[in-house]
């Protein structure tokens, strides 16, 4: 056999869990969920195909307010994570020793070893009646009773970005890592100020990294059920909850993938709209030249 062929074969091995992985698991359940979403129920057992479905979402208001506030939230939610993951970021890939830079990473890892409903029933175990915060309050005489945290937008919010600073964090310091610090001390001998170098070298430089985080924290915000169900109660008004409700507790299955089907097309229509806007692209968020 060629050497040539050799490679190509190698190169099919490698590449062919990969491209199982993604036509089993991500193409083949959407184009199921989208030929669903297309079906009409005119009697029992009996369907027909059409835009029924998506009329009727549209007919109904708290249906498309509900996915257009599970935007804005997520888009805070994003906004968060980026204020408070970049001086994270910078501090770990331009300060920190390179010895130090393998335990910040794992100190910022540690909350991804449990799983997302553990950490919200610690968050409720914090922010409830008779959570540490309510007592503590109540012990230094700031409140003269129990005190509810739980059930609002704000412990939501905070409850989001905790769940997913992890990855804005990630891409920014990769990103920040291959940055030469000469740029930086080229600003500040040209005398820019602090805020000048930020702004004219640090932030242009890391916007693959920045780009490539928010497009991650939008997406996964977008899609958090559990979180803003525990955090935020009976006031939570997230769309994956809608989403919950057709398929399991109505049990139409045809509603639940029209909902599915245009959380992915909105969410996916602000990430285009978000590289538009910052002039980046999907290539740029994972290699700069």
């Amino acid at each position: 056999m060629a050497r040539t062929d050799i490679g190509k074969l190698s190169l099919i091995l490698l590449f062919a869990p990969f491209a199982l992985w993604i036509a089993l698991l991500i193409i083949l359940p959407q184009l199921g969920i989208g030929y669903i979403s297309l079906r009409e129920k005119v009697g029992p057992g009996e369907y027909t195909f059409g835009f029924a479905n998506y009329i009727a979402f549209l007919s109904e208001p708290i249906y498309w307010n509900t996915l257009l506030r599970t935007a804005w939230m997520s888009i805070l939610v994003t906004a968060m994570a980026l204020a408070v993951g970049f001086p994270v970021a910078y501090y770990i890939a331009k300060i920190a020793r390179r010895r130090a830079r393998a335990a910040l990473f794992l100190m910022c890892l540690i909350p991804l070893w449990v799983s997302d409903l553990v950490r919200a029933f610690g968050w409720i175990v914090i922010l409830r009646e008779t959570g540490l915060v309510s007592t503590f309050l109540q012990k230094i005489g700031l409140v003269g009773g129990p005190v509810e945290l739980l059930y609002n937008d704000a412990t939501v919010v905070m409850g989001l970005v905790y769940t997913v600073v992890l990855f804005m964090i990630v891409p920014l310091a990769s990103t920040l890592d291959g940055m030469d610090n000469s740029l930086i001390e080229a600003g500040y001998n040209l005398g820019g100020s602090r805020f000048t170098v930020f702004r004219r070298i640090v932030v242009p430089y890391a916007m693959p990294g920045i780009v490539a985080g928010c497009i991650i924290v939008f997406m996964l915000t977008a899609g958090s059920y559990l979180t803003p169900i525990l955090l935020g109660g009976k006031n939570s008004m997230w769309f994956t909850e809608q989403i919950y409700e057709q398929f399991v507790t109505r049990y139409n299955w045809e509603s639940g993938a029209t909902f599915g089907v245009l959380l992915l097309v909105f969410t996916s229509f602000v990430v285009w709209l978000g590289l538009r806007l910052t002039g980046q692209s999907l290539a740029s968020t994972v290699a700069k030249d």
